[in-house]
């Protein structure tokens, strides 16, 4: 069941981040997330009363941003994060956005391969972004709403 993040779910998103991410956000910047950024959009995953996927969106006007998406490893493969894609493109679309863009570390082929089924196209390199390893982040953006990219 896909529903909105509550207060409850922190610990259990900490614990999904440290196995999916290696730069991770401490569970302040999530909470800040969750209850004070009025642009944000955070839902949880909850499967047999456990918690094991996440998606963080931010909406600003006419623009989705994807902040953070993970399925814990074990769920993995079972169409969590089509879920989880399906509901912020449905939200963005209704609340009149014109693109949802994204950033991606070039090596996390898996998170690509699944934007690229979603039809987002990689427009540019933002070198040296991940200030944990320095890695290249490859931004992603999809068209909505017969908006230009």
């Amino acid at each position: 069941m896909l529903r909105k993040m509550e207060e409850r779910d922190i610990q259990a998103v900490l614990e999904i981040e440290e196995f999916c991410f290696t730069s991770r956000w401490s569970e302040t910047m999530l909470r800040y997330e969750m209850s004070e950024n009025e642009f944000a959009s955070f839902y949880v995953y909850e499967a047999a009363n456990e918690i094991v996927g996440f998606i963080d969106f931010w909406i600003t006007f006419e623009e989705c941003q994807l902040a953070q998406i993970a399925v814990h490893p074990s769920h993995r493969r079972k169409g969590i994060a089509d879920l989880m894609m399906q509901k912020m493109e449905s939200i963005a679309n209704q609340e009149g956005c014109e693109r949802i863009t994204l950033e991606v570390r070039v090596s996390n082929t898996a998170a690509r391969s699944l934007y690229a089924h979603y039809d987002y196209m990689e427009l540019n390199i933002r070198k040296g972004y991940y200030s944990d390893n320095g890695e290249d982040a490859l931004v992603m953006c999809k068209a909505l709403g017969g908006g230009n990219a």
